[in-house]
């Protein structure tokens, strides 16, 4: 804060200020009567002396009057108190300007940060949904021939055409209806020989919707009787990954261990998927 000028407080008593008052008259009008005589070099300081002792008369007879009508003691303000002022009113103003466009300014930014966070919220969960696709197609595109093709189906061709039709889904990546005809092939052929991996890719669709429950409930279907194929290894894997999602890391833990024990032969790109998962579980 800029400091304000001191104020003075003068207690004259009212005989002493006309005694004053009346000396300081006299001699101004005394000077006033002197016969004028010729300029000598004295005579300019001698006129600004005589300005400045009636300036200060004005100024006592001033705080006469002001002590006789209010009876108060009086303020003497120094002349440029007011302009000081004028000055103070104008920066605080200035001030309060500034501090309303720096609080608008900061009600912008923290708006346009928490749309940034929700966006950048929205683009984590799409981006982790992408990649749930991805690699699931990218597994179901590295699966062997052999686990693809059909085999043979004591129900007729229409059990061999909707397997087909399934995969290609799958493959196209169009998940929801891949589901659907999985789901379809399940109910519809119970005993066919594709019956098991239908089970599995049903699986595979589940996962990439985060059904957890439902897909370890068809991991679980694909994989009864430990058949070996070449899809059973990473349906034992995904069942214990689909497990430890839903908080149940002890049989997580014993789904890989028949995993080691039954297919210690598996692919090392399914292998490297085991240990994540046996580290996620905190397997001993």
């Amino acid at each position: 804060m800029i400091p304000l000028m001191p104020r003075f407080r003068f207690r004259l008593p009212r005989l002493a200020l006309g005694v004053a008052l009346a000396a300081l008259m006299a001699a101004s009008a005394a000077s006033a009567q002197t016969p004028m005589e010729p300029p000598d070099p004295l005579s300019a300081r001698d006129g600004k002396r005589l300005d400045k002792m009636e300036k200060v008369v004005r100024e006592l007879r001033s705080i006469v009057f002001q002590l006789r009508d209010t009876g108060k003691p009086v303020v003497v303000q120094p002349a440029d108190t007011d302009a000081r002022m004028g000055e103070l009113a104008v920066k605080l103003s200035d001030l309060e300007q500034t501090l309303t466009r720096l609080n608008g300014s900061l009600e912008t930014v923290t708006y346009q940060l928490d749309q940034a966070r929700r966006t950048n919220t929205d683009l984590q969960s799409q981006v982790k949904a992408l990649s749930d696709r991805l690699a699931a197609q990218e597994q179901a595109q590295a699966a062997p021939p052999e686990a693809i093709g059909p085999a043979a189906s004591p129900a007729g061709t229409g059990a061999a055409e909707l397997f087909t039709r399934a995969r290609q889904l799958m493959m196209s990546g169009q998940y929801d209806e891949a589901q659907a005809a999985f789901a379809d092939f399940v109910a519809d052929y119970p005993d066919d020989a594709r019956t098991p991996e239908a089970q599995y890719w049903l699986g595979k669709t589940l996962t990439v919707r985060n059904a957890n429950a439902e897909a370890a409930s068809a991991y679980l279907s694909a994989i009864r009787g430990w058949p070996q194929t070449a899809w059973a290894p990473d349906a034992v894997v995904e069942l214990a990954k689909s497990l430890n999602t839903l908080k149940k890391p002890t049989d997580a833990c014993a789904a890989l261990g028949e995993f080691k024990r039954r297919y210690p032969k598996a692919p090392a790109a399914v292998a490297g998927r085991a240990a994540q998962v046996r580290t996620q579980a905190k397997c001993a």
